[in-house]
């Protein structure tokens, strides 16, 4: 299994959204994500989250809110431990990404945009205040089967 980042930079009552169009052999071709990547070794999912925001977008994140784990399971492609986080502090200008076109969303728009199904199950815990969670996903090809939700603490 991989351990992933995926962050939504907040500004504005919008996410900071990749529409991903320039990989070839991307999973996430053409879909609507969040930023992040994968976890560099001695890399802690904070600092992944900050260099992969830096790399992707340029700017530099503040205070981070750490949502929870997102366990992906496919039948097409590696799983991964998701680490999930949000911020709304940060610096710097936003440059061009080389993975596709970083567009300001509308936070209530971002579930309408062609993405993974799974995708709008954490979104909607995003949206209002909840302790940490694991979600478990299950993907065969596109198609999310099963899903599974916990949360810890108060």
């Amino acid at each position: 299994m991989l351990d992933t980042t995926l962050i939504y930079i907040e500004k504005d009552g919008c996410y900071l959204m990749l529409h991903r169009t320039m990989k070839d052999n991307d999973l996430n071709h053409d879909k609507w994500i969040g930023g992040g990547g994968k976890c560099e070794e001695n890399e802690s999912p904070e600092e992944c989250a900050r260099r992969e925001a830096f790399e992707e977008t340029g700017l530099t994140l503040g205070e981070l809110r750490y949502h929870g784990i997102v366990t992906f399971v496919s039948n097409e492609y590696e799983g991964e431990y998701m680490h999930l986080f949000s911020c709304g502090d940060f610096s710097g200008a936003l440059k061009e990404c080389p993975e596709g076109d970083l567009v300001w969303v509308p936070k209530a728009e971002v579930p309408n945009l062609p993405g993974w199904e799974g995708d709008k199950i954490f979104l909607r815990l995003m949206a209002k205040p909840h302790p940490f969670f694991s979600l478990k996903l299950c993907y065969e090809g596109d198609v999310l089967v099963h899903d599974e939700l916990h949360f810890y603490g108060s």
